[in-house]
């Protein structure tokens, strides 16, 4: 039987009992964003790595919330994103080690032993988790300190269905196959009898027999053209998703008047990057990793209301300079929705809320539409932002929404909600103060 479905007290349990050289257990809280060091000291992680682990041990956070509100919608789209995610990786950060998988495996372990052999391995079973919470709960990696009979019962001979695995480098190569294709249509054509290189005339029947040889006629004799091997078909593209968009919860730390223009403001924005990230500095008054955003919001909303709280951010747009300042996210902004050619940007604006206890970095993503990863950036040739964006309204319960019926590139896709909640991993909707059926952006 698994360890009780108690996240918090139990994960703490666990640890005690696993690492009781790097876990006191006199201690009543654990700070699992800096354990991985302490609990596995010859493992080092690099700034990606440490980034990785926040970002998962927040996105189990939200698994759990979701798992006491019961949001079936918030805990499957989280499910599909972590079995995906463990399809090509052995631990959550691919072979290291680290407290967020101990963590999920906790989460986890309760609500894997209470699923059946077709929820488990069926034709849509969350094989790769299943795997991963075996392999936590017995691997000499991890050495967890668990009994047998606390283990999860998982029979690795009972697979229901085999997914056919996905090979990263032949995936590769046929890319750039099809890619060399396109560019050289002519490249690999078979050559055409009658206009291919001239033959040397043919020899004499003297010099045919004194050769020993039949002699040779100037007769060419035609070639079977072999059949060529049909390419193998492209992989199918993802269902188009605003789950591209990436949004995340951000905490303003400054604002200040746009120097060089009246209409902006400039704020210091904290969106949970690891140190280093492109488009990113370290802000010496706090020591965080942030980025610099330009937003046309003077004259819209107070200065005053810019410091110091929390807002959405969209952080894979391309980068654009405004006014000679570099601006990296966009922050997201309701306003009423007005006739063609009218002025857009008159106002009222409302800024959206995203839930007060969900840290800077979350993911925020709408429910129904959370499969899949945001694009590391936006390609504005093929202009996502703009396909999605129209979608993005408020509802009479003043929570932000993305409405199918208003995107037509979505049209069709079954299973999915016409009225999908703006959403944090770690529970919680966004929302907005006063605009009720406003658009988003």
């Amino acid at each position: 039987m698994a360890v009780p479905s108690a996240p918090e007290s139990s994960l703490l349990s666990l640890l005690y009992r696993s690492y009781p050289t790097a876990v006191s257990p006199d201690a009543t809280e654990l700070d699992l964003l800096h354990a991985s060091s302490k609990i596995f000291p010859e493992t080092t992680l690099s700034v990606e790595d440490q980034a990785a682990i926040k970002q998962w041990l927040a996105t189990n956070a939200g698994l759990q919330t979701a798992l006491s509100k019961d949001e079936k919608s918030v805990v499957d789209s989280i499910l599909a994103q972590l079995n995906t995610h463990l399809a090509t990786r052995t631990t959550l950060l691919g072979t290291k080690p680290s407290v967020a998988d101990v963590a999920v495996y906790a989460q986890l372990g309760p609500l894997v032993e209470k699923w059946t052999p077709e929820e488990r391995t069926g034709e849509k079973g969350y094989h790769h988790i299943v795997r991963h919470v075996d392999f936590v709960q017995n691997s000499r990696l991890f050495s967890l300190q668990i009994p047998e009979e606390e283990k999860v019962k998982i029979d690795v001979t009972d697979v229901r269905f085999v997914p056919k695995p996905v090979d990263p480098k032949e995936e590769k190569e046929r890319k750039k196959r099809e890619k060399a294709a396109a560019q050289n249509p002519e490249a690999g054509k078979p050559l055409v009898v009658g206009q291919g290189k001239p033959e040397k005339a043919a020899k004499g029947p003297e010099e045919a027999g004194a050769a020993g040889a039949p002699p040779k006629t100037n007769k060419k004799e035609k070639k079977e053209k072999k059949e060529k091997a049909p390419k193998p078909a492209p992989a199918p593209a993802a269902p188009p998703s605003p789950s591209l968009i990436d949004l995340r919860v951000g905490h303003i730390l400054r604002a200040i008047n746009h120097p060089n223009a009246d209409s902006l403001y400039v704020s210091t924005i904290d969106c949970g990057d690891a140190p280093g990230t492109d488009n990113t500095s370290l802000d010496e008054a706090t020591g965080k990793t942030v980025r610099t955003v330009c937003s046309g919001l003077n004259g819209l909303i107070p200065l005053e209301e810019m410091q110091n709280r929390k807002i959405v951010a969209v952080c894979n747009l391309k980068p654009v300079t405004m006014r000679g300042i570099k601006s990296c996210a966009m922050v997201l902004a309701a306003s009423p929705r007005v006739a063609e050619g009218e002025d857009s940007h008159a106002g009222p604006v409302e800024l959206v809320n995203p839930p007060a206890d969900a840290p800077a970095g979350t993911r925020i993503g709408f429910e129904g539409w959370l499969e899949g990863e945001p694009e590391k950036v936006l390609n504005p040739k093929k202009k996502v932002w703009e396909t999605f964006q129209p979608g993005f309204t408020t509802t009479d319960d003043l929570e932000v929404a993305f409405e199918a019926s208003a995107v037509p590139a979505v049209q069709g896709q079954e299973g999915k909600p016409a009225l999908g909640k703006l959403v944090a991993l770690t529970g919680g909707v966004c929302t907005v103060k006063s605009l009720k059926g406003a658009t988003v952006r």
